[in-house]
């Protein structure tokens, strides 16, 4: 009866043995593939990415590009305007007279103010600085809107100055065209410059969800690893049962065996006794003597 129970226990003990580590290897695997899967998500991020960045090398070559041929636009226009200027002093000095010099002023003032604009239409700057620029032309036109009545009451005499006037507005009309191609390459650059940004927030946000689906797959396989070493724990643990059942068997038949071998021996001394009582009760029957060694 103790046998019987003793084996339906080692049964018991291995069949729930069996089906925790079933269970252990399941679950394992189940999360082994949901941490591929997220890695794959991951890479496939890292992926795009490295396409982004790429995209945004070639967008920051293009705005350095469109930089450097505004930069060459502007320096050409600004050096056209101080020739402008220039010759617009040389005028005024000949004149000898504030009054002559009235027109001159005008065209000083309006060259200010072109110049003015220019900057507030292609310079980046502050709220601030934006409001102070915007003042200092308001102030500008309405110092060459007074230039401008007081020249109409005023007689003006004509200065023989043809070819210099002819100059002058020749060099404005130059730097006012340099100034249409450093607008033109000034909203090119900035066009470029939002793509460049809005490239750089998806590489970040890019960057940041790579980072947390790092993060997942980490736990993920570090909870995968930790029950494969219980499932390997478990497999230690229904080897060991096995070999103790093999053993216990094994001790069993031993036993049997001895058992087997000692009722064989205990047999054959029987027969022995029988044999050796038979020749006893025949000598005596003829009337020999009996040895009983």
């Amino acid at each position: 009866m103790g046998d019987e129970a003793d084996k339906k226990k080692w049964f018991e003990e291995l069949r729930n043995a069996e089906k925790k580590y079933q269970l252990l290897i399941q679950r394992r695997n189940e999360l082994n593939e949901i941490a591929r899967n997220v890695k794959e998500e991951r890479d496939m991020i890292n992926k795009r990415r490295r396409e982004l960045l790429e995209e945004m090398k070639k967008k920051k070559e293009e705005r350095n590009k469109l930089a450097e041929k505004m930069k060459q636009h502007k320096e050409m226009r600004d050096k056209l305007q101080k020739q402008a200027k220039e010759l617009i002093q040389a005028k005024r000095s000949k004149k000898g007279s504030i009054i002559k010099s009235l027109p001159l002023h005008a065209e000083e003032l309006k060259a200010d103010i072109q110049m003015l604009e220019y900057r507030q239409e292609t310079e980046p700057m502050s709220t601030e600085e934006e409001n102070e620029l915007i003042e200092k032309i308001r102030r500008k036109k309405k110092e060459y809107e007074k230039l401008k009545k007081e020249l109409e009451k005023q007689k003006i005499i004509e200065v023989d100055l043809s070819d210099t006037e002819k100059a002058i507005k020749e060099l404005f009309k130059k730097a006012d065209e340099e100034h249409q191609q450093v607008q033109k390459y000034y909203k090119e650059m900035e066009k470029t410059h939002k793509k460049f940004v809005k490239l750089m927030e998806e590489v970040a946000a890019l960057i940041n969800e790579a980072k947390k689906k790092h993060e997942k797959f980490m736990a993920i396989k570090e909870e995968a690893d930790k029950l494969h070493v219980k499932a390997v724990e478990m497999r230690s643990k229904i080897i060991t049962i096995k070999k103790e059942r093999r053993k216990h068997k094994e001790e069993a038949r031993r036993m049997l065996e001895e058992l087997n071998k000692k009722a064989q021996q205990a047999l054959l001394d029987e027969k022995k006794i029988e044999e050796l009582t038979e020749q006893t009760i025949e000598a005596l029957k003829k009337g020999q003597k009996i040895s009983l060694t």
